[in-house]
């Protein structure tokens, strides 16, 4: 499976600077937006369940996960138009590079398993299909890129792989239905959203064990970093807010209403605004990270989850 430059096969859609990607997993869609205007370019179709996505190390391309669809869709990150198609990827639902860019994984939620890939900057070579417990969701690496830590939604566990060996070297039980994941700066603690609670669970991975549980808000869910290397948005499906944790404090400092379950979330680079798919609404929010309120939303497909554009703030 190669990443390379593929024929465009989107020729309808102009070539705007700042486009916004966002995936409506129950339409098997992606919708394009005008950042600046919120106006919708056009959509794509594609295959079903399109959950999450990301860009390709040398932000050539932007990889969308069709879970359903069995494959990886290949997008120009700056104006959303088609590159190309990449199939026989089993039941990607969320995906990620390891920090020095050897290793791609694709968890298979539906599946029940995780995907290890080698890369070598053009290819991907499937090193190992690795069973776990139950859904496994969302990911987060170690600074060494030694590990990869999966959430898994249905037996309340994480769990940490080797991915030079691609062995799991250990799981722990955390709360009900966790979802994100992310790594601290310091890589001392990772954060854990419990979506069947309402909180942050902190987990000290080199002790494996729970040193803290932040409290966030009913559904907490899924993180973006500020960019900042000290705080982090999490997202609340239920209680439709956003807070801000303080990752050095470990502590939450702020909340956001934001209605209609926010999920994934992007931020522009100068960091003064945050965009939040709303999966309960058909809408996207943009919210003044400043004045900590919703001031657009802007309608899109069905369930829409993954967001993503090119003018992007350093996920730190």
């Amino acid at each position: 499976m190669f990443f390379a430059a593929l024929p465009c096969l989107l020729a309808s859609v102009a070539a705007y600077a700042n486009v916004v990607v966002v995936l409506n997993s129950r339409d098997a869609s992606v919708t394009l937006l005008d950042q600046a205007t919120y106006q919708e370019l056009g959509s794509i179709s594609v295959g079903k369940e399109p959950h999450h996505l990301m860009s390709t190390p040398d932000n050539k391309s932007l990889i969308v996960a069709s879970a359903m669809g069995n494959e990886l869709l290949l997008l120009d990150p700056k104006t959303g138009q088609l590159q190309g198609r990449i199939p026989g990827v089993a039941d990607p639902y969320q995906i990620g590079f390891s920090p020095d860019q050897k290793w791609f994984v694709s968890n298979a939620l539906r599946l029940d398993h995780v995907d290890i890939y080698q890369y070598d900057g053009k290819r991907l070579k499937l090193a190992r299909q690795l069973p776990l417990a139950k859904l496994p969701s969302h990911m987060a690496f170690s600074a060494d890129s030694k590990m990869v830590f999966v959430t898994q939604q249905g037996s309340d566990q994480i769990s940490a792989i080797d991915l030079a060996t691609q062995q799991i070297k250990w799981t722990m039980p955390v709360g009900k239905l966790p979802a994100g994941i992310t790594m601290t700066p310091d890589d001392k603690y990772l954060l854990v959203g419990i979506m069947g609670s309402d909180y942050v669970e902190v987990i000290d991975w080199r002790a494996q064990k729970t040193v803290k549980k932040i409290k966030a808000g009913e559904g907490a869910h899924n993180f973006r970093a500020m960019g900042d290397k000290r705080h982090v948005f999490v997202s609340n499906r239920i209680s439709n807010t956003i807070n801000i944790i303080d990752q050095k404090t470990l502590e939450n400092i702020a909340t956001i209403d934001v209605p209609g379950g926010p999920d994934c979330m992007e931020l522009t680079d100068d960091g003064k605004y945050l965009w939040a798919t709303l999966r309960w609404v058909k809408k996207v929010a943009v919210i003044d990270v400043a004045a900590k309120k919703v001031i657009k939303t802007i309608p899109v497909g069905r369930s829409p989850h993954g967001v993503y554009f090119y003018n992007r703030a350093p996920n730190t």
